[in-house]
């Protein structure tokens, strides 16, 4: 029996629940609890909550962090909306959840298309956030011509490989090529978790991140940012993400990876992370989490 015929025996997360949030809708959310400082995780185009981060929150949760994995609108077991997907309305979503929970101010960790919604949280609600921590992502991938005619090649592609099982199959064929025990012993849940997006949320997903341009917000941003730079990226160009650095006024933290390090670099970006989330602790002025 292969690894992927297994029963789906999920990694150690935390319990899991729906929140109603006022006028917003139902959330689903992973959370740690505890009464230490909040960190919500957001994550990245076509995955989970838990397929991005099973392999980092715990290192937070063990540093007295309250972590909170929130699966996005569109995504995995996220709201579902008539409205279109905007990436503002993510934002928004995040913002009524931090809100909704009581937990006053909060740490947004975003990673890839996570990284614009932290960045809108923290733009069109300050109130509720303490600092961001931004992961393999930039501030817009439209600038150039080059851009904007790979996202209209990408997108009914991807749509493609969704709707004819060929994701599916490229990613129970790369969990089996990494060679990785740690995943191995987890592929079944692994696949059956990237199998929960479908073909048309995630192009309304892929359209949102095509029109996306924060090269105006991040500058003028009222709250702190630390910035993880893959620098072996093939999706998201390491020169856009030290440009997102730049723009923030803050010196890289650098994994050499690619943009699969939260699965095949899971140990070493989980510490960057708790890295990244000290440095924003220093900066506010709050003591680190024991």
């Amino acid at each position: 029996m292969s690894a992927a015929d297994r029963w789906p025996e999920p990694p150690p997360l935390p319990p899991g629940r729906t929140v109603v949030v006022p006028e917003r809708g139902e959330l689903f959310v992973r959370d740690s609890g505890g009464d230490g400082p909040p960190v919500v995780l957001l994550h990245g185009w076509t995955v989970t909550g838990e397929l991005n981060w099973f392999r980092q929150w715990e290192a937070l949760a063990e540093r007295g962090h309250r972590v909170l994995i929130v699966d996005q609108r569109g995504h995995g077991r996220g709201l579902r909306s008539a409205q279109r997907f905007t990436l503002e309305e993510c934002a928004d979503d995040v913002a009524g959840l931090v809100v909704e929970l009581g937990l006053g101010r909060a740490v947004l960790a975003g990673y890839s298309m996570g990284g614009p919604v932290a960045t809108l949280a923290a733009h069109r609600h300050p109130g509720v956030v303490d600092g961001i921590v931004l992961i393999a992502t930039a501030m817009e991938w439209r600038s150039r011509f080059a851009d904007r005619a790979s996202w209209r090649l990408r997108l009914p592609v991807t749509s493609f490989a969704l709707r004819s099982g060929l994701v599916r199959r490229g990613f129970q064929r790369w969990v089996a090529q990494l060679g990785d025990d740690r995943l191995d012993v987890h592929a079944s849940w692994l696949l059956g978790e990237s199998s929960r997006a479908t073909a048309g949320d995630v192009v309304a997903a892929g359209k949102a991140l095509s029109r996306y341009d924060a090269r105006k917000i991040v500058p003028a941003l009222g709250v702190p940012g630390e910035v993880i730079v893959t620098t072996k990226d093939r999706l998201v160009q390491p020169w856009r993400q030290r440009a997102l650095a730049e723009a923030l006024g803050v010196e890289p933290i650098e994994l050499a990876a690619d943009h699969d390090a939260s699965f095949v670099a899971g140990a070493e970006l989980a510490e960057l992370v708790v890295e990244a989330v000290d440095r924003l602790g220093r900066r506010i002025g709050r003591p680190r989490a024991a």
